[in-house]
């Protein structure tokens, strides 16, 4: 960054401007600290953006898809991945804190921060109080890209043993287009099905991918015609 005028070089900016006055690939080579043999740490940062497309790609990279990056070593890809946990983590709610998620909108806004950008599929459900209050999230099923299989029991086995009154199943698209499957679909009206059985509502499944989300409750698809 010899090139860049004092002024303008990241940390100077960040010192002048605060960090909402830096672009993503200046935030990046903060994080980073110092660049490579070859490159300055804004150009590795510009290099690694462009190779996972953009900053949302780096939500969905592992340690080892960063570190084949040229550059990118273990010790910067394990600060790159602490950084994107750590927004993650601010985004959820204080300990102690127990929102109500009545609402498609709402259950989605409080998941997406930690699961819509994940790179491989996972399936999970949110346990809900009498009053809709969060119990807490439990992960149910870790698949790969492009599905995750899991069976019906595994939720509301967590639904019994949290106490829940009623669930939000959700699971996440890698692919980033969270229109569900005819899979999705079948599931959906089994788990609502059984539910009814059980006594637990099914208030929802949620699928999560980037900012955009599908609502089976909001479609009206909840159960089967």
């Amino acid at each position: 960054m010899k090139l860049l005028a004092p002024g303008d070089r990241p940390r100077e900016k960040l010192e002048r401007l605060g960090p909402s006055g830096l672009g993503d690939n200046e935030l990046l080579a903060l994080v980073f600290g110092h660049g490579s043999r070859s490159l300055c740490a804004l150009e590795l940062a510009n290099h690694v953006l462009a190779h996972v497309d953009g900053l949302h790609g780096l939500t969905r990279v592992s340690r080892d898809d960063l570190c084949r990056i040229a550059g990118v070593g273990t010790a910067k890809s394990s600060q790159v991945l602490a950084a994107i946990e750590l927004g993650r983590r601010t985004l959820r709610p204080s300990v102690g804190e127990r929102p109500q998620l009545a609402s498609p909108r709402e259950a989605a806004a409080f998941l997406m921060p930690a699961f819509s950008a994940r790179r491989v599929e996972q399936v999970g459900v949110v346990l809900l109080d009498a009053r809709l209050r969060l119990i807490r999230v439990a992960v149910v099923s870790v698949g790969t890209l492009d599905s995750s299989v899991f069976h019906p029991r595994d939720v509301f086995r967590e639904a019994v043993v949290g106490g829940a009154s009623a669930v939000v199943v959700f699971h996440n698209h890698p692919s980033g287009d969270p229109q569900p499957s005819g899979e999705d679909e079948t599931l959906t009206w089994r788990l609502v099905a059984l539910g009814d059985l059980m006594g637990i509502e099914v208030m929802d499944h949620l699928v999560l991918a980037d900012a955009r989300y599908f609502s089976f409750r909001e479609a009206g698809r909840l159960r089967g015609g």
